[in-house]
């Protein structure tokens, strides 16, 4: 059994290691209020299913490890008007902002290319402090609430970062590219193809 990522899960504990994510998450959160309808989808997102897949929601909380997730969540939330609440770790920092369903800016105008996976370590290779996972999905969680009930300024054109040693949080404009492929005005998002991100992130870009 694998222990050693159980430090920075908020869903999980041992007893269930070796258990599919999403039948441990679902059994957790139907253990917090039993009257919340969980619907697993015990599937690897890729461009052949995701489309059906989020077709069904009203927004996306972005929890992906790797940068081709990343991309494929952006350019499909584009194509389906729906915003993405996004976060990143790593070691001790965290940054947090939201991709609205009209895009300006959207993901790629923060990261037009993805690094090259040589200088793109993994959480499992970097480390990432316990807790920070936690503070994060707090923070996300609070923006779909705002979303979905229509209150208060969203994170949209803004980025949020925190550093957990200094406790600090800090808050940068994010800029829309004009000339964005995938959220420019003159760009027909219901026109989006979704690739191979698998082979984008392996060439960066």
């Amino acid at each position: 059994p694998i222990y050693s990522n159980l430090q920075r899960q908020v869903l999980h504990n041992t007893e269930r290691v070796g258990m599919p994510k999403v039948e441990s998450a679902a059994m957790t959160l139907q253990g917090l209020n039993p009257d919340v309808s969980v619907v697993p989808h015990p599937v690897r997102l890729t461009s052949e299913n995701a489309e059906e897949i989020l077709k069904q929601y009203d927004l996306v909380v972005d929890g992906a490890d790797n940068f081709q997730t990343r991309y494929l969540l952006n350019d499909l939330a584009l194509k389906l008007g729906i915003p993405v609440i996004h976060s990143s770790i790593s070691r001790f920092e965290g940054q947090l902002t939201v991709f609205s369903a009209e895009g300006l800016p959207c993901y790629r105008c923060l990261y037009p290319e993805p690094p090259p996976p040589d200088q793109a370590p993994s959480c499992a290779e970097a480390g990432v402090l316990g807790v920070l996972p936690g503070v994060m999905g707090v923070l996300q969680a609070t923006e779909a609430v705002k979303l979905l009930l229509g209150l208060g300024t969203s994170l949209a054109g803004r980025l949020l970062t925190y550093d957990a040693l200094r406790c600090k949080f800090r808050e940068l404009k994010l800029r829309a590219a004009p000339e964005c492929n995938y959220c420019g005005e003159h760009v027909d998002k219901s026109k989006i193809e979704l690739i191979d991100y698998t082979q984008f992130c392996m060439v960066g870009g």
